[in-house]
């Protein structure tokens, strides 16, 4: 339940700082000129501006919501903001299930209070209830979709005091909480509280656009059409002539234009459409060329525009087929990984910068095409990334292995209106999960779900990940209006060690999706870089094996294996509170099991030699090498290896065991004997031609440390952050495990570090990041350096503007 608590009278009053922003003066927003643009750009709105830098924060106390509340012992924060510092692992969610409040001071234009007014939530973990000028204005339980509340008419030419009162606790009737555990042990991912997401104040005229919603029609045909659905909202009536006026263009150049006219408009909502005809010119949007359209909508009353509402979307036709899935016509099999959102140290509170590297490094390291935002919506900032990248996307409700009582589903349902009505203009959702991951049965609410999908978006069917026999054989939940696709978490096991983990056959009669497979339910219950080499070569073959068995048969529209990134969890096989089956750590840094997936693309795009193993002969590796059987994953025709001292030996593809993958492991002899540690050196050639050459080095004398910021320049508001990767190499480059000893990291400059300044650096297998917020209006040269008792110190320089 939200935050009943706030507003008790009995706190402190003698005085509130005397820190105040000039909302839209160059504090909160970085121009004068962003207030203007919030009053013709509502909708999104972070491209406003909003409350970032500078609010105070603390435990919840009576009073602390009330005006005149001495907060000037506060320590400042920035949002996105976790309300406990946290660690890589080690997490306990005791230390942030407790009530918190966070406070902002702000002065506004008189345009702004003139106009109508409105703060959003893009997300408030676990509940929130906002108090601004010491009124309550709304609250919502449930952390994972917006909250929107007008404060029109409650804003002065004073000093503006917004509260936050931030629910932590267990939400027991809330999805995804569980009522009959009392902790996040219950379920498979921590949440930790906090605003953890923008928060915004933006103006809007008496009447503007609070939604649009452009509907594809017929995309294939010459008769392709967009139906832009728009949602007016009036303070009051308005008599006379009302016009609504569409556009669509691409890179620039407007193709089609329509009007919608209407004699005036009621008090509250009035929902009308405006038809975009002529699109034969606009180019499809497609994972290999996400060609995106500009749809604006423009709300003129009595010849006088008053507000302008800009949608960014892409025409595409997807359809999921008994027949497999087709993208604008042609069958393309999806191959993709599961998302959680979660990071070290900050649980969910990373900006836009950070949510949208997650799928830059799906997209160009890893070569997926589709992801799964398990389990709940995620970030606007990751899904307009995949937008912009190219990666399809399924996105669902939040909830994971259970349905609560009437209360609990009541809020499933507002949760999956929620959800698609902020996100269907994404055009890389595909489908929306209406049920919650792995239950059973309760015809009745996805009936629910399903029917609303089909109303508030004709567009995309609606699935649910189902497991076990009684999930394989369960009904579809069929919704006449626009179908449905059948999703099943495959854990099937190998019959013997090191044998090819099977699937189930696709069920009959209806399109078919795995939706999870491996994980840490097939092979090691962790795949950790201080793992055993074996359990780490593992990893990469199962998760070749399944996507392998996916291609060879049409009839499976995809896989989406389990899974990109390692997560926080108490849950089963977690270890000091992190689970380990991503591909991908929880840094954001590949594991040896990536190296499949890192493969997996054109050598047009670059060509790739991921060994499977370590070149080392240090404590914890092999005494003899990789081994006869040593895996490497390559994109090229062949492979030249050679050992120094040895003849070079040209290795092809395993095509006879992998005949559907794009492109199948490679296995070499690599034993080594004796007391001899040799350079390794593979070549990659492509139609004969050398496109690659990699080097790796046995003898650690001349190991360093590798640091390297994944940005050069972050923008200085004191919300920009960006991650430095800090990683043990070889002379050449390529890692080296098992290291030894603490990483120091020290930041000098308008930087603030989110990470451990002192991290054991055998604990992590020689790899870390951390990452770097900057300093809000205080521009310069950030420097991070880290320093190693065995190895050299190593620095990266990052530009705050």
């Amino acid at each position: 339940m939200a935050a009943e608590e706030p507003g008790s009278p009995a706190a402190p009053k003698t005085g509130h700082a005397r820190r105040t922003f000039l909302f839209g003066a160059g504090a909160v927003i970085a121009a004068s000129g962003a207030i203007s643009a919030a009053l013709t750009h509502p909708a999104p709105v972070e491209a406003t501006g909003g409350f970032g830098a500078d609010w105070q924060f603390g435990p919840f106390v009576p009073g602390c919501t009330d005006v005149d509340f001495d907060d000037r012992a506060m320590p400042l924060v920035s949002v996105p903001h976790c309300v406990t510092p946290l660690s890589w692992q080690g997490w306990h969610p005791d230390d942030w299930q407790h009530l918190w409040v966070y406070r902002q001071h702000f002065l506004v234009p008189p345009q702004l209070r003139k106009n109508r007014a409105f703060l959003r939530f893009d997300g408030v973990l676990s509940a929130t209830t906002v108090f601004l000028n010491g009124r309550r204005v709304a609250s919502q339980s449930g952390g994972y979709l917006p909250l929107t509340c007008e404060v029109t008419g409650m804003l002065t030419d004073k000093d503006n005091v917004l509260a936050v009162a931030v629910d932590g606790r267990w939400q027991q009737d809330t999805p995804p909480d569980l009522p009959e555990y009392p902790n996040p042990t219950a379920i498979d991912f921590y949440q930790p509280a906090g605003i953890y997401r923008a928060v915004n104040l933006y103006g809007t005229p008496q009447a503007y656009l609070s939604d649009v919603y452009a509907q594809q029609i017929a995309v294939l045909t010459p008769s392709r059409a967009v139906v832009v659905h728009c949602t007016v909202d009036a303070a009051k009536a308005v008599k006379g002539p009302v016009r609504l006026t569409a556009t669509l263009s691409q890179a620039g150049t407007e193709i089609a234009s329509a009007v919608t006219d209407i004699t005036g408009l009621r008090k509250g909502e009035t929902n009308t459409t405006v038809t975009l005809e002529g699109l034969e010119a606009v180019k499809l949007w497609d994972v290999d060329d996400p060609a995106m359209c500009d749809v604006v909508v423009t709300l003129s009353v009595g010849g006088r525009k008053v507000h302008t509402y800009p949608v960014r979307t892409g025409l595409r036709d997807a359809q999921f087929t008994v027949d497999g899935f087709r993208l604008n016509g042609r069958p393309l099999k999806l191959f993709g990984l599961n998302r959680h959102q979660w990071y070290p140290f900050v649980g969910g509170a990373m900006p836009e910068r950070v949510q949208r590297r997650d799928a830059e490094i799906l997209k160009n390291e890893l070569n997926v095409n589709m992801v799964r935002c398990s389990h709940y919506p995620q970030s606007p900032a990751f899904l307009d990334a995949c937008d912009e990248l190219g990666i399809l996307v399924w996105e669902e409700l939040p909830g994971w292995d259970h349905v609560g009582d009437t209360a609990w589903q009541e809020l499933a349902v507002r949760d999956v209106h929620d959800m698609i009505v902020r996100d269907r203009n994404h055009p890389s959702i595909i489908v929306w999960g209406t049920r919650v991951n792995e239950t059973l049965g309760q015809y009745t609410l996805y009936g629910k779900t399903d029917q609303l999908a089909a109303e508030l978006d004709p567009m995309r069917p609606c699935t649910g990940a189902v497991a076990g026999q009684k999930g394989y054989v369960q009904p579809l939940y069929p919704v006449k209006e626009n179908g449905g696709v059948f999703s099943f978490n495959d854990y099937s096991r190998p019959p013997s060690r090191n044998a090819p983990p099977p699937l189930r056959p696709p069920r009959h009669g209806v399109p078919y999706l795995v939706s999870e497979a491996v994980g840490t339910l097939v092979g090691a219950p962790y795949f950790r870089r201080t793992d055993s080499a074996d359990v780490q070569r593992e990893q990469s073959m199962l998760h070749a094996w399944v996507h392998e068995h996916a291609a060879a048969d049409p009839r499976y529209c995809g896989l989406i294996a389990w899974c990109g990134f390692d997560y926080p969890s108490g849950w089963y096989h977690s270890l000091r509170g992190v689970k380990y089956p991503g591909v991908v750590d929880f840094f954001r840094i590949p594991k040896l099991g990536a190296g499949f997936y890192r493969a997996q693309r054109s050598p047009s795009r670059g060509a790739v030699i991921e060994p499977a193993f370590y070149w080392d002969f240090g404590p914890g590796s092999p005494r003899g090498g990789p081994g006869r059987n040593a895996l490497i994953w390559s994109n090229c025709d062949q492979l030249v290896v050679t050992v120094a001292g040895r003849r070079p030996v040209t290795v092809l593809p395993d095509h006879a065991r992998f005949g559907h993958l794009k492109h199948p492991p490679f296995l070499v002899n690599l034993t080594v004997t004796g007391q001899a540690r040799p350079d390794l050196t593979i070549e990659g050639r492509v139609k004969g031609q050398t496109v690659l050459r990699r080097r790796f080095s046995a003898d650690p004398t001349f190991d360093t440390l590798a640091v390297a910021a994944d940005d050069g320049a972050i923008t200085a508001d004191g919300q920009d952050t960006t991650r430095v990767t800090l990683r043990s190499v070889d002379r050449y480059g390529a890692p080296r495990p098992h290291a030894h000893g603490v990483l120091s990291v020290a930041v000098d400059g308008p930087g603030i570090l989110i990470g451990d300044p002192f991290l054991d650096f055998g604990a992590l297998g020689g790899a870390a990041a951390v990452w770097i917020r900057s300093m809000r209006d205080t521009p310069g040269t950030i420097t991070v350096t880290a320093s190693h008792p065995f190895l050299d110190t190593g620095t990266a320089t990052i530009s705050a503007v």
